[in-house]
């Protein structure tokens, strides 16, 4: 990670953002994908001078007009542009970040009164820091079950367990983009970070996107060794006491084969453990 973490995000967007979306010509050779930062600047309403002195961190300090007016021009949807607003410095405050790795027993008895369904607590970084025994069992093919992204970047069962890689692997990075931009300064993330990077290709090209995803509704879905293709809602739900760290719980569709498939992971998974 560099310390022009707001110029790097800037590039990025501008390089996603094709000249015809925008009603810009494109005709002859343009020797950079996307906007040019003349355009952006055209775009946003602001001297192209002082928009690439954002992009080459010699201008650290945009007003939050200014931000908006950018966050407008590179067609931001709204947690992009959140995290474009905290990168400048002109989010509104925000709490910490929990520094510790502790989950609460009263939680941990929570996630065991879900015996139905997996439940798990994940920390900023996406560790995970708790989970029930039916959440043990969706995640049985990964060992360790410690980090959701590790898991997907790293593990050998992490390809053949998302059926959708593609779409979660932009996913996990983009909750990582936005837990930078919150605190930029945290040693886990720049550890996963870091480690990621060394061994994972794909990862370094989805981080460099500077792509950021909040949370979202979407159906999770997986295909486990055991019980075949396992498809599942969520909720996630902010830890009060430890703020960043989350509580999350799959649903499956009462009746229908992937809650048949639940059914018998927790079956099995009790069996295991008992023998």
């Amino acid at each position: 990670m560099t310390d022009n973490q707001l110029g790097e995000f800037l590039r990025a967007r501008r390089a996603a953002v094709r000249p015809e979306e925008v009603g810009m010509p494109s005709q002859g050779v343009r020797r950079v994908a996307g906007l040019r930062r003349e355009e952006v600047a055209v775009l946003a309403g602001v001297n192209a001078d002082y928009y690439t002195r954002l992009e080459q961190g010699r201008e650290r300090h945009p007003s939050a007009s200014v931000v908006d007016a950018l966050a407008r021009a590179l067609r931001l949807d709204a947690d992009a542009r959140a995290h474009l607003h905290q990168l400048a410095g002109t989010a509104p405050f925000q709490r910490p970040i929990a520094t510790t790795d502790r989950v609460d027993p009263a939680l941990r008895v929570l996630l065991d009164g879900y015996p139905g369904t997996p439940a798990f607590v994940i920390g900023p970084s996406l560790d995970i820091l708790a989970a029930n025994a039916l959440a043990e069992a969706l995640y049985s093919p990964f060992d360790p079950m410690d980090n959701l992204a590790r898991m997907v970047f790293l593990a050998p069962a992490g390809r053949p367990f998302h059926p959708r890689w593609d779409q979660t692997a932009e996913t996990v990075v983009g909750h990582l983009r936005q837990t930078y931009g919150i605190d930029p300064g945290s040693p886990r993330l720049r550890e996963l970070v870091a480690e990621l990077s060394a061994q994972s290709l794909d990862f370094v090209r989805l981080w460099n996107t500077h792509m950021v995803r909040g949370k979202t509704r979407e159906n999770k879905h997986f295909r486990h060794p055991d019980v075949g293709t396992v498809t599942l809602t969520y909720h996630a739900f902010d830890v009060r006491d430890a703020p960043g760290q989350q509580l999350i719980i799959y649903h499956a569709e009462p009746g229908s084969p992937s809650a048949e498939a639940l059914s018998l992971l927790g079956t099995m998974h009790a069996t295991a453990n008992q023998t």
